[in-house]
């Protein structure tokens, strides 16, 4: 019974959609492309989150095991897609540099800079389209507060011109104006959740970057300066 009800409440929502006029059904349609893009993200953020947790983790072990840097830059293809290989890329080539040219590390602060660098790169990548769920996030509940007040101000208006006062004469206009409301925020609540979500992950992903740049630098001291 409650399928049935629930069926039959689907229907007459979407049967109030397709008795939509332009602007409202314009509404409908940007918060629709809003949301559909959003769970597009949503869903490729978290598998790339993901795998960048998991090939960190199996990097920061190799990386443990070995014997030196150069044992781990020939293994290090295997980890990728990874944001700690990248990083320790970064950090190779500036102790092969200082090697070829000094025959040792003798600049660790150039050293550091370029880890630093290769965190930036990689937080960059793990950031992009996050500002998408943040504007989302922001953005429709107003898209959707728009079409309901103009939605509300063209049934007052059809009120008006009908010189009916009942509520039986409103009620069908503000209930497809809501429409717009509950759209808005069904869009805004998943980006919000899931940005704020994934901001603490990618957060933490550098927290585990930054440490590595220390285990870096103590490997390279150890290993090569004089």
């Amino acid at each position: 019974m409650n399928l049935f009800l629930l069926l039959q409440q689907y229907n007459s929502v979407w049967d109030m959609v397709l008795q939509f006029k332009p602007l409202p059904l314009a509404v409908l349609g940007i918060l629709l492309m809003f949301s559909v893009t959003s769970w597009a993200i949503i869903f490729s953020k978290w598998m790339a989150l993901r795998r960048a947790r998991a090939s960190n983790a199996r990097f920061l072990r190799a990386f443990r095991k070995s014997n030196g840097l150069e044992a781990v830059a020939v293994v290090a293809e295997q980890f990728r897609p990874c944001p700690l290989a990248t990083v320790f890329d970064f950090g190779y080539e500036e102790v092969t540099r200082q090697i070829k040219v000094r025959g040792t590390v003798a600049n660790m602060v150039a050293l550091e800079r370029t880890l630093q660098l290769g965190i930036s790169e990689e937080l960059a990548k793990l950031e992009r389209s996050m500002n998408w769920l943040a504007t989302t996030a922001t953005v429709t509940p107003f898209i959707g507060l728009f079409g309901t007040v103009w939605g509300i101000i063209a049934s007052f208006q059809g009120l008006g011109q009908a010189g009916s006062a009942s509520l039986r004469a409103v009620a069908p206009g503000i209930s497809e104006a809501l429409v717009a409301t509950a759209m808005g925020l069904a869009a805004a609540i998943p980006a919000a959740i899931f940005y704020n979500h994934y901001g603490y992950v990618i957060r933490e992903i550098g927290a585990r970057m930054e440490d590595f740049v220390l285990e870096f630098l103590n490997v390279s001291e150890r290993s090569f300066e004089e």
